[in-house]
């Protein structure tokens, strides 16, 4: 009998850490044990991608739905201050959460002027319930000089901004644009005077993608010591990071392991220019390094949506969503699939030739026929479609695969099984 035939029978944790070394893990301890919060960028800032189409309310329901049964915590509704269509869909978005009792909290971007603020604040009394205010303005010496700004006017800007929002009585998010490219005395001077003037929490941006994960430790690290010496107990951080050199996840990650509260998102990583972080890719791999423990079986559903509702195609190689994730035809890899899924072991099956476990995001490992497979494959294939695995058959399929310059369609194994 194999060696761990009767040895590796349990589930769950114990078979992970018998079956699989995980040098990702430092003395077994993760670095962080406080809950990690999320926002979603995907019905605001994710629509500011050049090639997506704004949803119909009714997809934004669906989403925002979605987002709430994923167990994110708020949600960006929009910018009220672009227009009336925005003002309708925000209002009916925060409607929506107060109808049916979502978890889920509101927040809306705004300028730091009186009418985007006024706006939330509108809507807040409308629908009666609080909508965090995220008022966003540039910091960085490369914004300063195109605008011509001085420190003095974002100063202004930042006070008035704060001191509104606290006299409309809505929570404020002070968010400095550019963030990761500014000047340690500007972003010390602007943060105090939020926070002075009553923000409750400092959004840092690496708005145009700029940052490294050890460019955000020693930013987050900053930051923290710049709330710490307002004096001011409770002062959340937030993190909201773009893609442009395709470091978003690694970014967001290294964010929450230096004790960021609150990490951005948007599904697909959709957004202006390269997009935001991927949030259905945080959340995963947030899960796998055992931070969070949320259900995420709907992920599948969460990607679709946005991806139909803003004509976003997903890739097919896109990670764990796209449709080449679990599917596999080469031989070796195959054959070890089916050899799990023999011992009816999906478990198994899902880990064995896979780092991102399918079963945990609601999906299955597919077994498919190409010029790359073996003789299992076709066996399989056809045990799977109720099909005896003949000798005539097999090698009918399998000498057809080889032949072929892609993996074969089911209608053409089907055809070549009759």
């Amino acid at each position: 009998m194999n060696q761990f035939s009767e040895e590796f029978t349990s589930s769950g944790d114990d078979r992970t850490r018998d079956l699989i070394h995980d040098w990702n893990i430092e003395d077994g301890d993760i670095t962080r044990t406080d809950p990690i919060e999320f926002d979603d960028e995907s019905l605001r800032d994710g629509l500011q991608s050049p090639s997506v189409v704004d949803p119909p309310i009714e997809k934004k329901f669906e989403i925002l739905r979605l987002m709430d049964r994923l167990g994110i915590h708020t949600a960006n509704v929009g910018l009220p201050g672009a227009g009336p269509r925005a003002v309708e869909d925000v209002t009916r978005l925060c409607q929506l959460i107060v109808d049916e009792k979502l978890s889920i909290t509101p927040n809306c971007a705004a300028r730091t002027h009186e009418n985007d603020i006024i706006a939330v604040a509108q809507i807040s009394q409308k629908v009666g319930i609080p909508i965090e205010c995220c008022t966003f303005i540039g910091s960085s010496p490369i914004r300063q000089y195109t605008e011509d700004w001085t420190l003095d006017r974002l100063l202004d800007h930042t006070r008035y901004a704060s001191d509104l929002c606290q006299r409309e009585g809505i929570p404020q998010m002070y968010v400095t644009e550019d963030t990761t490219r500014a000047a340690p005395e500007t972003l010390k001077a602007l943060y105090s005077t939020a926070i002075e003037h009553g923000a409750a929490r400092a959004c840092v941006c690496d708005t145009v993608g700029h940052a490294t994960p050890s460019g955000v430790r020693s930013l987050i690290g900053f930051i923290q010591k710049v709330v710490s010496d307002t004096g001011v107990e409770g002062i959340k951080i937030d993190w909201h990071g773009h893609r442009d050199r395709n470091l978003d996840i690694a970014n967001s990650i290294a964010a929450v392991e230096s004790g960021v509260h609150r990490i951005h998102g948007a599904a697909l990583g959709i957004g202006e220019r390269c997009g935001n972080t991927s949030m259905d890719l945080l959340l995963a791999n947030l899960k796998l390094m055992g931070y969070i423990d949320n259900d995420l079986t709907l992920l599948p559903e969460y990607v679709k949506a946005v991806s139909e509702g803003c004509h976003v195609p997903i890739p097919r190689n896109y990670p764990i969503f796209g449709t080449d994730a679990f599917e596999t035809a080469t031989g070796v890899h195959a054959a070890a699939v089916i050899k799990a899924f023999r011992k009816k072991d999906t478990w198994l099956a899902n880990r064995v030739y896979s780092g991102v476990p399918a079963d945990v995001f609601g999906l299955s490992q597919k077994i498919s026929i190409g010029p790359m497979s073996g003789r299992s494959n076709v066996v399989y294939w056809l045990e799977q479609h109720s099909i005896e695995p003949t000798e005539e058959i097999v090698t009918k399929i399998f000498d057809q695969a080889k032949k072929a310059d892609r993996l074969l369609s089911d209608d053409e194994i089907l055809l070549l099984a009759r």
